[in-house]
């Protein structure tokens, strides 16, 4: 049973979501502003935020951002704006996943179970650091440090770098990237993972011209590797 906590201001959807929800399993909260649910995320410590963007007192996406400076509890954004511009917005803001209204409470259970089972929540061995080249990347800790310097990236890149990083001189495929980090098992924009590599590339201190670690195959996907092993 996993604890949710629901922010939602619309008591059309909230009322039957909870219901739906407890029906699967779920201990259910809820909370109809972003600052209660700012305050209830930090004192009851859910194991996972479905979080609305349209707020009576508060822009969802500002809620994320606050809640991401002091928590990394796994949040599932819940949205009427199907643009890809607010998408990647709001994954690069920090949250796990999203999910498009309408939608029905099977399908956010099953985005809730697919996010918590990415999670360390209950995980008795977590992964060792993964080290390629003078790149490091903890995800106990959720760090990433690179020729000792710390690099700091969002929790959406951590977990594309940290993916690439398990799998070091192959080349991964943007459906793949889409399904195991984004957790879109039916394909999407290719777009999406196009920018986000962009932005690693550039905190990683390289680009796509001149690459160091990340290097794109043409029509195929993107290849970690260290430096000293390129031919």
């Amino acid at each position: 049973m996993a604890r949710l906590l629901l922010i939602e201001d619309d008591l059309t959807i909230r009322t039957p979501l909870i219901r739906a929800l407890r029906e699967r399993g779920h201990a259910v909260a809820a909370a109809s502003t972003a600052m209660a649910g700012l305050r209830d995320a930090l004192e009851d410590r859910p194991d996972l935020v479905v979080l609305d963007l349209g707020l009576p007192d508060l822009d969802g996406r500002e809620l994320l951002r606050m809640l991401r400076a002091v928590s990394m509890v796994p949040v599932i954004v819940a949205t009427a704006r199907d643009d890809e511009a607010e998408i990647v917005r709001v994954l690069d803001a920090g949250a796990d996943d999203y999910v498009v209204k309408p939608f029905t409470a099977a399908q956010l259970d099953a985005r809730a179970r697919a996010v918590l089972r990415r999670g360390p929540a209950g995980a008795d061995a977590p992964d060792p650091a993964l080290v390629v080249g003078g790149l490091r990347v903890d995800p106990r800790a959720r760090q990433v440090t690179l020729d000792g310097v710390a690099v700091e990236l969002t929790p959406r890149e951590f977990d594309l770098l940290h993916h690439l990083a398990g799998r070091p001189g192959q080349v991964i495929t943007k459906r793949e990237l889409l399904t195991e980090v984004w957790q879109i098992p039916y394909g999407g924009a290719d777009k999406t993972v196009d920018v986000h590599l962009s932005w690693l590339r550039r905190k990683l201190g390289e680009n796509a011209q001149q690459p160091r670690y990340l290097h794109t195959v043409r029509g195929v996907g993107v290849r970690l590797e260290a430096p000293a092993a390129q031919p």
